[in-house]
């Protein structure tokens, strides 16, 4: 019984120094994870109303980067920039990058390899959320000196 006890202890010290040394990375995994459900989440809303499978993720891309923009800004990278609306400008166009990305590989899953579109959505959000965090991480949260 000691053992198991002294086994959790450590494991539970390495994961709080794990999640102190990549704090910033866990809590993206954390919002990717939540933005991902928004957007998958989101997408079967547009897709049980409308047959286009393209129109649905680029819906969903709003829904999910209005999120993500609050929640990134919020609990990941600690924006203090008081210029909102340039920082929003290079979210959206960091985003609208991987809004491209996904669309692609959405065609390519779906319409050449006749992956389901749903499955298709799925297998592409891991992609976007690695893509995302690059993204934020170099051009939009940067810091800067305001």
């Amino acid at each position: 019984m000691v053992s198991i006890v002294l086994f959790l202890s450590f494991l539970l010290t390495k994961y709080n120094k794990l999640t102190r040394k990549y704090k910033e990375a866990v809590n993206y995994l954390i919002v990717g994870a939540f933005t991902t459900i928004v957007s998958i989440f989101s997408y079967n809303v547009f897709r049980f109303f409308l047959k286009n499978y393209i129109i649905c993720t680029a819906l969903s891309w709003i829904v999910a980067v209005l999120f993500a923009y609050i929640a990134n800004r919020r609990y990941v990278f600690f924006s203090k920039d008081q210029r909102i609306l340039k920082e929003f400008s290079e979210f959206v166009f960091a985003r609208i990058l991987s809004l491209l990305a996904e669309i692609a590989v959405m065609y390519i899953l779906v319409d050449f390899l006749n992956i389901a579109d749903r499955v298709s959505k799925l297998i592409v959000q891991f992609i976007i959320v690695i893509l995302n965090y690059i993204f934020s991480k170099l051009f939009v949260f940067k810091e800067s000196d305001s």
